[in-house]
Parts: C-alpha cells; sequence; structure tokens
C-alpha cells in the first residue's frame, strides 16, 4: 500500500515577491500623491503592545522554586524554623514535670491513707496524778519580794488507745505550771525522753522550778480565799516532741503535742490533792489529724 505524499508548502520569503516592470509601473503612485507614512523604526525598539487589565496568575514551576535561603536571611530562616520546635519541646516538659508531680502526690496521698486506715493512729491522753508544792505558803505570799518555787508533779500519759502504734517522746520538751489563766507563771521544768508501746499508760515525774516569781496583790488575795475554800484553779501546760512508730521499722517525723490540764489542788504547801478538771490536746502536724 502506498504512502499518501502531501505537498510541501511553499516557504515564506521576507523580500516581496518579484514583479514585472510593467506591474511596478503601474502600482506605482500617480504624481503629485503622497505617500502613505511607514515607520522607519527597528523592530527591537518598537513600545510592545499594552496588556489588558485585570488579574493574572504566575504558575512557576515547581523545579525552579528557591528552597534554600540567600545567605543574608539564613540565620533568620534557621531561628525562625526552630522556634515551634522548641517551644513544643519546652510544653512538653512542662507537662511531664506536671505529670511526675500529680503522681507523687497521688501515691503518697494513697499511701497516708492506707497506713491511716490499718493503724488508726489516736492521740495519747494526759492528766495529772499528784502534785507537790514548795515556797508558795500563806508567809511568802504575803510578802512583796519575788519569790523561789519547787512543783514536783507526777504526769500519766495514756497510749491506751493505740492498738498497734507505740509513740516515741523526744527530749527538749517543756512543763509549766500557770495560776490566773496563764498569766502568773509559778514553775518550768523539762518533760523527760522515753519509748511508750501500743496500750500503755506511764507515769513520770516531773520537777519544775520557778525563780522571780511575782503575783500582784490582788492575785495573792485571791490565792488565800481559793486555799482558805480548799481549791485553787492551775494550768498545767505541756509541750512535747513525739514520732509515732507504726510496727519496727516505719514511723512518722517529729511533731509538736500540746496539752493543757485544768486542775485543782487543796494547799499550796507540801503534797497536795490534785483533781483533774480535763486536759485539752492539739497537734499540728502535716497529716496527722484528731
Amino acid at each position: 500500500m502506498a504512502d499518501r505524499v502531501h505537498p510541501a508548502p511553499p516557504p515564506l520569503s521576507s523580500s516581496p515577491p518579484h514583479q514585472p516592470h510593467d506591474q511596478r509601473a503601474a502600482t506605482t503612485a500617480p504624481s503629485g500623491a503622497v505617500p502613505p507614512p511607514t515607520d522607519q523604526r527597528h523592530p527591537s525598539f518598537a513600545r510592545p503592545a499594552a496588556p489588558p487589565p485585570g488579574t493574572y496568575i504566575v504558575q512557576v514551576p515547581k523545579d525552579q522554586v528557591l528552597r534554600v535561603p540567600p545567605p543574608d536571611r539564613a540565620r533568620r530562616y534557621k531561628k525562625l524554623s526552630t522556634r515551634p520546635a522548641r517551644r513544643r519541646a519546652l510544653r512538653r516538659a512542662c507537662c511531664c514535670a506536671c505529670a511526675a508531680v500529680l503522681l507523687v502526690l497521688a501515691l503518697a496521698a494513697a499511701f497516708v491513707g492506707a497506713v491511716y486506715l490499718v493503724y488508726r493512729p489516736r492521740a495519747p491522753a494526759f492528766s495529772v496524778a499528784s502534785l507537790s508544792i514548795h515556797g508558795l505558803n500563806a508567809t511568802s505570799l504575803a510578802l512583796s519580794s519575788p519569790l523561789t518555787t519547787r512543783l514536783d508533779a507526777v504526769v500519766r500519759a495514756d497510749n491506751g488507745r493505740n492498738s498497734k502504734v507505740g509513740i516515741e517522746y523526744r527530749g527538749g520538751g517543756e512543763v509549766a505550771v500557770s495560776y490566773d489563766s496563764g498569766s502568773a507563771r509559778l514553775a518550768a521544768g523539762p518533760w523527760p525522753a522515753f519509748r511508750q508501746p501500743p496500750r500503755n499508760a506511764t507515769a513520770l515525774a516531773v520537777f519544775m522550778t520557778g525563780n522571780g516569781v511575782r503575783l500582784t496583790e490582788v492575785q495573792a488575795a485571791r490565792i488565800a480565799r481559793e486555799q482558805a475554800a480548799g481549791a485553787v484553779p492551775l494550768q498545767v501546760e505541756a509541750t512535747v516532741h513525739v514520732r509515732l512508730r507504726f510496727g519496727g521499722v516505719l514511723r512518722t517525723w517529729t511533731v509538736d503535742v500540746r496539752a493543757r490540764c485544768d486542775v485543782a489542788v487543796d494547799r499550796l504547801d507540801g503534797d497536795a490533792v490534785a483533781v483533774n478538771r480535763g486536759c485539752r490536746v492539739k497537734v499540728r502536724p502535716l497529716w496527722w489529724w484528731w
């Protein structure tokens, strides 16, 4: 089968076609006519035509887009590109720290709650068993000079309410006896250190002394009347440092226990009969409340 061959178009020529002399003469403008103006400028200096007004979208191929910043902007580009990552790392670190703190607090609360439910710690009870007073007789009270007193007390510490918790009384505590709601301090002495097992009551001797004790005339007259009636009210205050012992290994930190007992004695010279009118115990630790 033969291929179909199309005739090639004639080549384009920039020069005008050749015309005979007689045709050129016919096309020549008549004498006296003005020839039409022609643009004699070079094509390269010709002003391009203005584009029509409107919005244009320029599309650049991806292979021609510059993905590396110029050298004068490289430092700023690096700073701006690493800022979001730095913020994310800081935010992640803060979240992890908060979560760790919350987890530790939750575990500590669970541990303290479990210990409390298992051992059920209770505050010890205190009472004044006996009280011996020296230096506050009627003759010394009548004098206006300072008094020197000495009080020997037997204080009973009861840990009977704790069946699984022992109490360790540490040194540094103090016991004081005062009159008139604590306004006149008569004597003070140290609290002895000892260990008390569960379900135990211990009676301990406390020796107190007072130097330069002064009573007003009103207080001295009142004490004389109350002694004649056989009931002189006194306040015994104790501040002791204790630790709780849960079993043989676990124990708490040192906490302050403050006890105040109101007692009434029949005399202020020699061995007196002490009548307890009630004791209040206050503890201010972090997690041990009564």
